[in-house]
């Protein structure tokens, strides 16, 4: 077998040692092991995640063969959980796999205490039902869930945890944490020793932009009352001085601080995301809180006390036209804040355990240091309960989609898989399922259709022909290529869960895959 560091080499750049970590001590139970929650656990079982166990009552049918790679023609009349859970076993032997052969809308009814063993439930193909009572054992239990379903061309993904934290959310596009509008004493002394109206060339384009913007916003700010440029103009004349003190045309440091000037008029301050997380009543914390909450409640005294309204520092900066000396100097400034910054929070971390009753060490080092780090970046996600989505969703946002052409195919489908359950509860098939009464099907689907929207309260809204037609046709199929795509959604879903990297979908997930499109819907 492969060496770990070896085998997930290319996952470990991305999440690194602590995430991979998190997979390999996860335990994930899927509900039905048809082709959407089979190729769900596939890319979590290559990716290392601890153990399996697979929930399925029903037994290999011919017509499994077609939309489930991980059956053969020698599994027919074989238990279908163990058939695939033998299969994704062999796919990576350092997973442990076992499985129940079980319906999981009786396990759901008989043995609610069965899912509180897990890191997290995937839930896949159930109906409306089971859905609802599902969420609720799981909430109760603290399990994190994700649903999700395949049918004809459509799909489905959706989130159901009570609360999720995150500390390292990697955002794609982030201002770098520079604190050129608000520079710290050591700071400002470098670059007030440093002279921009030096006369030798050479030393005159190696000065650092960070330099540059630091001692022009500081005069800018002297001759202003203490404010920087905020109006397009005040923008504008900033940057023309900037231009002024250039030498020669080809001084790649200022054209640098011209490019990065907008980091100057970025306002003082942590960002509204943050604003909302450290004044949450979960900062106010107790002996029960969690450790994500502790350092957060520290968060918010170190903002209070500490450094003009600002998190702490990340300590790193970006590449820049500079001098050998000038760049060591000023990375060794912005560590040393970044280092400062980390004791300060530390230091209060271990003060509120104290204060609450815990060990002052139980939250450790690096732990503390990665929040530090990432304290800009903070994400707190909040999924409301499905029942409480199915009941009463947001009438604004629901009417919005339903007359929005953006959104119109998403919520269409949205609706539609939902009164499918509804059909489905009333006349024992889905429609479409069967051959033969197409006309009888596509009317019944419609009526029950628009009574869902009648009791969501979009009296008067529909649905197009064209989409409810469809949805018939699809038979409930649950075709390879949708289940692939849907079951590769749903593990990366998973995996920023279990994990705590990266912000997950908090939305209801419609994938559309007539007009090749993905929305996510807020309701």
């Amino acid at each position: 077998m492969a060496e770990p560091k070896t085998k997930y080499d290319r996952q470990l750049r991305i999440w690194g040692e602590q995430g991979q970590s998190a997979l390999e001590k996860a335990s994930i139970c899927l509900l039905n092991s048809g082709p959407t929650g089979s190729e769900t656990l596939k890319s979590l079982v290559l990716g290392g995640v601890g153990s399996i166990t697979v929930v399925d009552g029903s037994k290999v049918e011919v017509g499994d063969l077609g939309n489930n790679f991980m059956v053969d023609e020698s599994s027919i009349g074989q238990s279908k959980a163990k058939c695939v859970c033998l299969f994704l076993k062999e796919l990576n032997d350092a997973v442990k796999a076992k499985f129940v052969e079980e319906y999981p809308e009786e396990l759901i009814e008989t043995n609610p205490s069965f899912f509180s063993q897990f890191t997290l439930v995937v839930a896949t193909q159930l109906v409306e039902e089971s859905m609802v009572k599902l969420d609720r054992i799981c909430r109760e239990a603290n399990v994190m869930l994700i649903f999700t379903r395949s049918y004809g061309l459509t799909g489905l993904v959706r989130i159901s945890v009570k609360e999720h934290t995150v500390i390292e959310s990697k955002p794609d596009h982030f201002l770098d944490d520079l604190q050129l509008n608000n520079p710290w004493p050591e700071l400002m002394s470098f670059a007030e020793a440093i002279d921009l109206n030096v006369q030798d060339p050479a030393a005159h384009k190696h000065i650092p932009y960070v330099v540059i913007l630091v001692k022009t916003a500081h005069e800018w700010a002297k001759a202003h009352g203490g404010a920087l440029p905020s109006t397009r103009e005040e923008k504008r004349e900033f940057k023309e001085l900037l231009k002024g003190r250039r030498i020669a045309m080809d001084e790649d440091n200022y054209k640098e601080a011209i490019d990065a000037s907008f980091k100057v008029f970025a306002p003082q301050g942590i960002s509204t995301d943050l604003q909302k997380i450290i004044h949450d009543s979960s900062a106010e914390v107790d002996s029960n809180s969690s450790d994500f909450w502790v350092m957060v409640a520290a968060l918010k005294e170190f903002i209070a006390n500490e450094d003009c309204g600002e998190a702490p520092l990340e300590g790193s900066i970006p590449d820049m036209t500079s001098s050998t000396d000038h760049y060591i100097n000023l990375q060794k400034i912005y560590q040393a804040k970044s280092e400062g910054d980390f004791l300060i929070v530390e230091q209060r971390v271990k003060n509120i355990l104290k204060k609450i009753g815990r060990y002052p060490n139980s939250i450790s080092k690096a732990t503390i240091k990665s929040f530090c780090k990432n304290a800009r970046k903070l994400r707190v996600c909040w999924c409301p309960l499905i029942e409480d989505e199915f009941n009463h969703p947001s009438l604004p946002a629901l009417q919005k989609y339903l007359t929005d052409e953006d959104y119109s195919m998403a919520v269409g489908f949205y609706i539609l898989l939902r009164a499918i359950d509804r059909y489905a509860a009333n006349f024992n098939s889905f429609p479409g399922q069967f051959e033969g009464g197409m006309d009888e099907d596509i009317s019944r689907l419609k009526t029950t259709a628009i009574s869902l929207l009648n009791d969501l309260g979009c009296n008067g809204l529909t649905l197009t022909e064209d989409l409810i037609n469809e949805m018939c046709r699809f038979g409930a199929a649950e075709l390879h290529s949708v289940a692939a795509f849907i079951g590769g959604i749903a593990s990366q879903e998973v995996i920023k869960l279990i994990t705590k990297q990266f912000v997950p979908m908090c939305g209801t997930y419609i994938f559309n895959g007539i007009d090749h499109k993905s929305q996510s819907l807020t309701l």
